[in-house]
């Protein structure tokens, strides 16, 4: 006998020690998956929830689409079991009217039920694939920047669009399929019991394997649906991204790089699809030659039984007729598995959009409040985007009075923006805090702390629409002298006033048809239209002319009483009239003062006058 050295009983100790792991790891993911799964299934009916009337009904009518096609093999039999009667009948044409007349009511209540189901089970699962399309919207304008830091623009609209496309599918012919499918085929099962429980059992043990069959190959199909619907998504994003920056695209001559791009990605999303068109090729072809095989089954084995005198040959014919009806339940499931397949693909894209939490979201308790005096203090605060090494910014302190115009300059990169997207939380710090008028900004409603800011961002953007439409959007309730007033403060007016339809010009996409300087005056006007207790412009004068900064300058100057005003600034003339100049570097706020008081002091922000003075 060996005894175990202490170093390999350590080791088998570990190996242990890790396989157990493992299996306590895999068991909690697969238990969280099942209750995402489950969680997601709820989720999925409870849409049904506001069509409740209307499903019933379509589902009412698909009993009775799956009755009144059982009903013809039922009365065919009836008919072939009386005909001995009927030939020693006086009246054999009225009987036979009056089954007839049987017939033609199952008939018409069929296509009656058939038109019903059809129309309005498409009515409602577009109604519910319209609300899916909303609630994707909604919770996405709801997401925080630092969800959109990560994500490209392509794919959440991929998500929004082309998944939900087959929800509507899904949420009409799903349960209608699965309905009449196993209504049809347990009443079909039933009448070939009726008739010939041998051929019926026959018959059942055949059924499984086509079931088998369509199972697997439906999980081949999902798999492709997958990748498809992800690669469909790329396209998208190369699409949007090289037809949102197409001027940068013509003027680098770049047009072929970039076809050879989507073609890269088009050409993966054509596989992806082939391979899905295989498995769906196999799954039709193998079903449809499936139902071929039972016909012949049914009408060898019948005929013998005919021959045999145990089957009557009139009742071959019902047999027949009763197969035709058990085969459609079976292309219904095929059809609801593929529905399941490609809509439920989609909508868990869509819920996994959906369960994504905003990382900036209202605190519990947080407090409504109405005009604030816009008194900022920033204290200690650290911050560091998700995913970033160092901080950005590092215990940094800071108040600024209501009222008072404050200018942020210094060199790039050093956390100025950052510092201004605290205030109206479009990040939350890491370390610290940030009050308004004494009050932690996670403890205000968070509409509430934006509609007391104004917010003038360098990334000028507008919406498509003409320039009034966008400048209402400050404030939509505003009145005609409200906007030009605005537009006046930005001198925008002047340039308004000469365009061809003066505030009814057509912007075009992004502004597209308005110079640099003229959509950012527009932007500007925006924002005093809101007016709000703070205003908050991040180079917001970049793209200005002279005479246009001097102009925006005393506009500054005007909106800045009673208002409390932060201005980040690289062309410093912009700020020299400012109630104080805080110069920001890595090693956090280096300098605070007025223009004079700094320029004085010979330090970095004389140095940064200087050097701008000199170009």
């Amino acid at each position: 006998m060996h005894s175990q050295s202490p170093n390999g009983a350590k080791r088998a100790q570990k190996a242990t020690s890790r396989g157990l792991f493992s299996f306590l790891k895999s068991s909690a993911e697969q238990t969280i998956a099942r209750d995402k799964a489950r969680s997601r299934f709820r989720r999925f009916t409870s849409y049904y929830r506001p069509h409740l009337p209307l499903f019933s009904a379509v589902v009412g009518a698909a009993v009775l689409v799956a009755a009144a096609a059982v009903a013809l093999p039922v009365t065919t039999n009836v008919i072939i079991l009386r005909l001995p009667e009927l030939l020693q009948s006086q009246d054999a044409f009225g009987q036979l009217a009056g089954f007839g007349a049987i017939m033609l009511a199952a008939f018409l209540l069929q296509i009656l039920a058939v038109y019903f189901v059809d129309y309005k089970g498409h009515v409602m699962g577009a109604r519910i694939e319209a609300q899916v399309r909303r609630d994707l919207f909604e919770h996405c304008q709801n997401l925080s920047f630092s969800f959109y830091d990560r994500q490209r623009t392509g794919q959440l609209m991929s998500r929004i669009t082309n998944d939900s496309l087959w929800l509507g599918e899904l949420f009409h012919h799903g349960p209608e399929d699965a309905l009449i499918g196993v209504l049809k085929l347990a009443g079909a099962m039933a009448v070939l019991i009726w008739i010939d429980p041998l051929i019926a059992a026959v018959v059942a043990a055949i059924v499984p394997f086509a079931l088998v069959y369509a199972l697997y190959f439906n999980g081949r199909m999902k798999h492709a649906l997958v990748v498809s619907k992800e690669q469909i998504a790329s396209v998208n994003e190369r699409v949007e991204d090289v037809l949102g920056g197409i001027r940068v695209v013509q003027s680098f001559g770049n047009e072929r790089d970039e076809l050879r791009r989507f073609d890269t990605e088009n050409q993966l999303f054509l596989e992806s699809r082939r391979d899905g068109y295989r498995s769906e090729a196999m799954l039709w072809s193998g079903m449809e030659g499936f139902n071929q095989f039972l016909t012949v089954v049914v009408i060898l084995l019948g005929a013998m039984r005919v021959v045999t005198g145990e089957l009557v040959a009139g009742n071959l014919l019902v047999l027949l007729l009763t197969l035709g009806v058990l085969t459609d339940p079976l292309r219904r499931m095929d059809n609801f598995t593929r529905l399941w397949q490609e809509g439920y693909t989609g909508f868990n894209r869509a819920m996994e959009l959906l369960e994504e939490e905003p990382a900036i979201a209202d605190r519990p308790g947080a407090q409504p409040v109405g005009t604030l005096k816009g008194r900022i203090s920033f204290e200690a605060v650290g911050f560091r985007y998700e995913g970033s090494g160092e901080p950005v910014l590092r215990d940094l302190s800071l108040t600024i009075e209501p009222g008072e115009f404050v200018a942020l300059v210094g060199p790039s990169g050093v956390g100025k923006s950052t510092l201004c997207s605290l205030v109206p939380r479009f990040y939350d710090v890491e370390q610290g805090q940030v009050t308004l008028d004494g009050r932690d900004v996670r403890d205000i409603r968070l509409a509430d702390l934006r509609r007391n800011i104004g917010l003038v961002q360098q990334d000028v953007y507008l919406f498509g629409g003409t320039i009034w439409d966008n400048l209402l959007y400050g404030r939509p309730k505003s009145s005609q002298a409200e906007v030009v007033m605005a537009a006046k403060a930005a001198n925008a007016h002047d340039f308004i006033m000469a365009l061809p339809q003066g505030y009814e010009t057509d912007v075009g996409q992004r502004g597209v048809k308005l110079s640099g300087g003229q959509k950012q005056r527009l932007t500007i006007a925006r924002a005093f239209l809101k007016n709000p207790s703070v205003l908050i412009f991040d180079e917001a004068t970049s793209a200005l002319d002279n005479e246009s900064e001097r102009a925006v300058q005393q506009a500054l100057l005007g909106l800045s009483k009673g208002r409390t005003m932060l201005v980040i600034a690289h062309r410093l003339s912009t700020v020299r009239h400012a109630d104080r100049i805080l110069v920001l570097t890595e090693d956090g706020i280096v300098e605070d003062g007025t223009h004079d008081t700094l320029m004085a002091a010979e330090g970095v922000y004389a140095r940064l006058h200087s050097v701008q003075g000199s170009i």
